[in-house]
């Protein structure tokens, strides 16, 4: 038995890719147990692979939604689930059989979670789409990006897991709160577009008080201000720093001895400046190398990182330190997060095969598991 905070929920994940199985791999850290149905064909199953780390801490049965008998299986596994986390194109699950007015008529505490781009509704729900094109339509894409060029996809993590799985997540757990304060259980459509849309909620602020003008890389946080960006160093590296206030604004000129004025806020916040001072301050970082500066700034008020590479981030002191990666069946990976002082998350397993589980699992729901095999509707992983 799990030890996190949600152990004890039983969560029914249909199969899916990206922000779907990356929620599903939250709830299972955090203690749920996540029951992941996976697709089979008569009666073979695919391979899974240990590596790939968004599945890790799941059971699977394999199943056939095509038949019958398959779906009868996973409406009898719904009646027993808290959660049910599905990430199909709209009207999909309802053409299966399983929508949410059939799922609720069986099990009317369930939590029906659904990820999608678009969203459920509207004139780009049935369209195909990828993390790139929903930022697009939100404003944030075209707010990335250096000046002279074109906008730069932030990779999947702005939409795809910020704006779809935190979302996602945040709203099972709300319902589910709901549930156990006597409510029933609900549909929770969790789209990237608004997600990513509510993300960008300071953005709309800033703009509103003057302090954000919708040009890329001309504001104080996109990269535009000297004092907020990334810069190369004398080994071809690159540094990071973030003095916006100006206690540590002064700290920085203080530390590197270059030649800008620390004024006041106003001062350093005064437009005009930034691409001089920018310039400036780009021809100082690299004067040193990317350890010199380390040795120099990193751990002061400054604000200041070394941009590191993805292996070198693994064996940073403050990552190891933290115990920010561990390592499952020979596979480095992140660690759970967030962490909880009573009830420790946890990682409950590397992925397993496909129908890894579907014996133990439908037999304990009392159905006829070899019958079930011999018509093709599911399937044991050998």
């Amino acid at each position: 038995m799990s030890s996190g905070p949600l152990a004890g929920v039983r969560v029914v994940e249909m199969a899916g890719i990206g922000p779907g199985p990356f929620a599903c791999m939250l709830l299972s850290d955090m203690g749920a147990e996540v029951i992941r149905v996976d697709r089979a064909s008569g009666g073979n199953v695919m391979g899974a692979s240990p590596a790939d780390v968004m599945n890790r801490g799941r059971k699977s049965v394999a199943v056939d939604l095509k038949k019958p008998e398959g779906v009868a299986a996973v409406l009898k596994l719904i009646e027993t689930a808290d959660i049910l986390i599905e990430g199909f194109r709209p009207g999909v699950m309802e053409k299966l059989g399983l929508g949410p007015e059939v799922c609720h008529a069986r099990n009317d505490k369930l939590v029906y979670g659904r990820m999608t781009g678009w969203g459920q509704d509207g004139p780009l729900s049935q369209a195909a789409g990828h993390d790139i094109n929903y930022i697009a339509i939100t404003g944030a894409l075209d707010t990335i990006g250096r000046e002279d060029g074109g906008p730069i996809p932030p990779l999947n993590l702005l939409g795809d897991f910020g704006g779809g799985s935190m979302y996602l997540v945040m709203g099972v757990l709300a319902a589910y709160i709901h549930i156990k304060n006597g409510g029933k259980g609900q549909v929770i459509d969790t789209a990237i577009t608004d997600g990513t849309i509510s993300l960008m909620s300071f953005i709309h602020g800033f703009h509103s008080m003057g302090m954000w003008d919708y040009q890329r890389q001309n504001n104080m946080t996109d990269g535009g201000a000297h004092y907020y960006d990334t810069y190369e160093t004398a080994d071809g590296l690159y540094i990071s720093i973030g003095s916006i206030e100006p206690q540590f604004y002064r700290l920085l000129i203080e530390l590197t001895g270059i030649d800008l004025d620390p004024g006041d806020f106003m001062a350093q916040f005064d437009k005009t400046t930034w691409k001089a001072n920018k310039s400036k301050v780009a021809a100082m970082f690299k004067t040193k190398t990317r350890a010199e500066w380390d040795a120099l700034l990193e751990g002061t008020d400054v604000c200041y990182g070394p941009v590191l590479t993805v292996p070198e981030a693994t064996q940073h002191p403050h990552n190891v330190a933290r115990k920010n990666f561990v390592e499952v069946g020979g596979v480095l990976q992140s660690a759970p997060a967030p962490r909880f002082s009573g009830t420790p998350a946890a990682i409950q397993g590397a992925p397993v095969a496909v129908g890894n589980d579907t014996t133990a699992i439908l037999a304990a729901l009392g159905l006829d598991v070899e019958a079930l095999v011999a018509a093709g509707a599911v399937a044991q992983a050998e």
